[in-house]
């Protein structure tokens, strides 16, 4: 068994499940798409954070790209959740974490929030899913694509 899978177990015997929700968004600009880098670069994820009270999903996610990434975004589409649990101060955590189809409005990756996140950058479409870290946000970010291009032939008709 791995210190990993060990850890985990640990964690969920000591507490009980914690559930915690979050939105965050897939913004595109044309034909890129929008990643936040953690770890200096050794993660790639789409921005994403917690609801705050009164917020509706869609409002999260928006505030959360612009606090991250400094890039404004407007929403197109709801996108495909994801679910993962991790171990956090000797609990179990089950994490949902609701994702919208965002388009560019404006402002500039070079406004990234330090505080949160290493950096914030655009990548063309296939080279920003092979960067992303996790398996689960590759699927939310193809279901993106195909989404994206709906909506530009929504618009084109």
């Amino acid at each position: 068994m791995t210190k990993k899978k060990k850890k985990r177990q640990r964690a969920g015997k000591k507490g009980k499940l914690r559930h915690e929700h979050s939105a965050g968004g897939l913004v595109v600009r044309e034909q890129e798409i929008l990643l936040i880098s953690l770890q200096d670069g050794r993660r790639w994820q789409l921005p994403k954070g917690h609801i705050e009270k009164g917020e509706t999903l869609e409002q999260t996610a928006l505030r959360e790209v612009l606090e991250e990434t400094g890039i404004e975004g407007r929403v197109i589409a709801p996108l495909p959740h994801i679910e993962y649990r991790f171990p956090h101060r000797r609990r179990e955590v089950l994490k949902r974490v609701d994702y919208f189809l965002l388009e560019f409005i404006g402002g500039s990756t070079a406004n990234f929030d330090p505080e949160e996140v290493s950096g914030a950058a655009w990548f063309p479409w296939q080279e920003g899913i092979e960067r992303l870290t996790f398996d689960n946000e590759r699927s939310v970010a193809c279901a993106g694509i195909d989404r994206w291009r709906e909506h530009l032939a929504e618009a084109a008709s």
